[in-house]
């Protein structure tokens, strides 16, 4: 839990020395102790909180499912349609600007990835990591900037591996659920894509 809030603390501040103070009691810091109650973090929160909102607003989000990935990956899904109308989901640029991503057999049982690119702010992307992390056990971690949580399972019916991986920067989140369908670097592609 404390991975999760450190990591989306780096885009705030606040949240920042809010990490830091949790991390001070560690065993082999006994004095550390005292500092939970220091009034010095709040002045230097009011200035960092505002570094971030600006560089929100100038990530655009991505409208084109065939640019979302790189070459390399998209030979790996080559085999795989996108978008397929057979398939009964609603994809492609979505009424609240959000890009949602199918690549799927609509006659496979469980061959599928998809991928959602939305808009999310800090609160509603830290709870959710959060409660990955604590209740569903997904690993989060820091890199390119943002935060990743992610997590791999047996499939339920068949012999192969499903997944989940989501990665949140400057209030965009890019969600991926797949099953027996995960493309060597798929989720780096799209990060550099998104915020490249």
């Amino acid at each position: 839990m404390l991975r999760v809030r450190a990591a989306v603390g780096v885009f705030s501040g606040a949240l920042l020395m809010v990490a830091l103070a949790a991390c001070a009691p560690d065993p082999s810091s006994g004095p550390s102790r005292t500092p939970p109650s220091g009034g010095t973090a709040p002045a230097a929160s009011s200035t960092p909180t505002a570094t971030p909102t600006p560089t929100a607003t100038s990530v655009a989000l991505p409208a084109d499912c065939e640019t979302l990935v790189s070459d390399s990956v998209l030979a790996q899904l080559a085999d795989i349609p996108l978008n397929d109308p057979a398939n009964g989901v609603a994809v492609g640029v979505q009424g609240d600007g959000s890009l949602v991503c199918l690549w799927r057999q609509p006659e496979a049982d469980t061959t599928s990835l998809q991928t959602t690119v939305s808009r999310m702010s800090r609160g509603p992307a830290l709870d959710l990591l959060n409660r990955l992390a604590d209740d569903e056990g997904f690993t989060c971690y820091t890199p390119d900037g943002g935060t990743r949580c992610e997590k791999v399972w047996i499939n339920e019916q068949y012999p192969v591996n499903d997944g989940r991986t989501l990665f949140w920067r400057d209030d965009v989140l890019i969600d991926t659920q797949y099953s027996n369908l995960a493309p060597s670097g798929y989720t780096d592609s799209v990060i550099a894509h998104v915020f490249g």
